[in-house]
């Protein structure tokens, strides 16, 4: 637990102090952000920073911090070293820089800006792999929770009702102006993703597992893959991840003001890998007490 905790407290200082520097070397000022100049009453909405901070953080976290940190924890506390490190220094400041870019530039998404700095042809390119990414995220993200759910219906709710379902809130989501149904469902789904993370962490400290000691080597290894590149495609979200780039500039197309940038860019950056860095902390024990079947058959932290 020792390591779990320096852990947790580095993510916390480094949106302290690294975030501050990076939010230096950006400089905010009091220009007229795209939310008031270009207001579309669609996608240029200004909204409470609150209320961006909680779509932010459930546009870039979803299932990913939550999946990519349990099978990243296969490979022990080398995987607390990438999330708090890769969160702090890679995911939290490209995060922040991407919406930020976004904003100096007319809330611009990530496609435009490239063409307008790099030109058609390169633009053409990150078009064609953003398109691919989404669709494989989308799948990720569609299948995922479809199959969930599914296991908590009758069974004439099955996965393929669930996936239609799903599309159609997507379609509904994508086509409505952004304040009618992101801005008022995305906060409570944040605030439930936020309420899970918070309960394991509150049983964590209560049971206090027999986590692995980085000083007793790099703990549990149960992946006979090798760590790199595998643990650090297992964990992108909850330490960096390019797909981000695509999701912070509809956020900054919302914010009133780019004072607010470091809080809700960086600051829900660092909370994704608090998040990831919990849910690797509860699946490492699982992992050392053999505790898949444990988690299965409800005798989780019992031996604890």
């Amino acid at each position: 637990m020792i390591t779990f905790i320096i852990a947790l407290s580095i993510l916390i200082l480094g949106y302290i102090f690294y975030g501050k520097f990076v939010n230096r070397i950006f400089g905010p000022d009091d220009r007229i952000t795209p939310a008031i100049s270009q207001h579309d009453g669609v996608d240029f909405v200004a909204l409470p920073s609150w209320k961006v901070f909680m779509i932010q953080f459930l546009n870039i976290a979803g299932l990913g911090p939550i999946f990519g940190a349990i099978m990243g924890s296969q490979f022990g506390t080398a995987s607390y070293l990438w999330i708090v490190f890769g969160t702090i220094f890679g995911g939290a400041m490209h995060d922040f820089f991407a919406a930020t870019i976004s904003i100096r530039n007319g809330g611009e998404s990530l496609t435009q800006t490239i063409r307008r700095y790099l030109g058609k042809y390169v633009n053409w390119v990150m078009l064609a792999l953003t398109v691919v990414l989404m669709l494989l995220v989308t799948a990720v993200f569609v299948s995922g929770p479809a199959e969930i759910l599914a296991t908590l219906t009758p069974d004439w709710m099955n996965a393929y009702f669930w996936m239609i379902v799903i599309f159609i809130y997507y379609i509904l989501a994508t086509l409505l102006p952004i304040d009618k149904i992101i801005g008022r469902i995305y906060p409570i789904f944040a605030i439930a993703l936020l309420f899970m993370a918070v309960g394991i962490l509150v049983v964590l400290f209560v049971k206090w597992p027999a986590l692995p000691e980085i000083w007793n080597g790099w703990g549990i290894k149960h992946d006979p893959s090798p760590i790199f590149p595998m643990m650090f495609i297992s964990i992108a979200c909850g330490a960096i991840s390019g797909f981000h780039a695509t999701q912070s500039p509809l956020m900054a197309r919302c914010l009133k003001s780019e004072k607010m940038c470091r809080p809700v860019f960086y600051g829900a950056m660092v909370t994704e890998g608090i998040v990831a860095l919990i849910w690797a902390a509860a699946a490492t024990y699982f992992f050392q007490q053999n505790g898949i079947v444990d988690a299965a058959s409800g005798k989780a932290f019992s031996g604890a």
